[in-house]
């Protein structure tokens, strides 16, 4: 299926698999404050920043990004994010596998 409609999407996430894509997709939109915990997966994580301001932690790294920024863990690299504020946060997030396999480290 060529085109997807987000609003099919189980939690805004595309799993690859589903669809015969290499690549799975989040469609993050976070409010002030939130964003995953620790976490690492076994290939490359990128995110898009389409609107607002977030905190990366990338390894003991962190990095602020605004939009149209993008980030990149490497595999088996520990990462978080936060919404910074003060509005919704917008971002793509796309996993370099089929399936999502995320390690949960906090």
């Amino acid at each position: 299926m060529p085109v997807i409609n987000a609003g099919t999407l189980n939690d805004s996430q595309l799993v690859g698999a589903d669809h015969g894509a290499t690549i799975s997709i989040i469609l993050d939109n976070s409010l002030p404050g939130q964003g995953p915990r620790l976490h690492r997966h076994p290939y490359d994580e990128t995110w898009i920043v389409q609107d607002g301001t977030l905190s990366f932690q990338l390894g003991t790294t962190n990095y602020e990004a605004r939009p149209g920024d993008i980030i990149i863990a490497p595999p088996g690299t520990a990462h978080k994010f936060v919404n910074r504020g003060p509005a919704r946060a917008n971002l793509i997030c796309i996993h370099a596998s089929p399936t999502f396999v995320t390690e949960w480290l906090e």
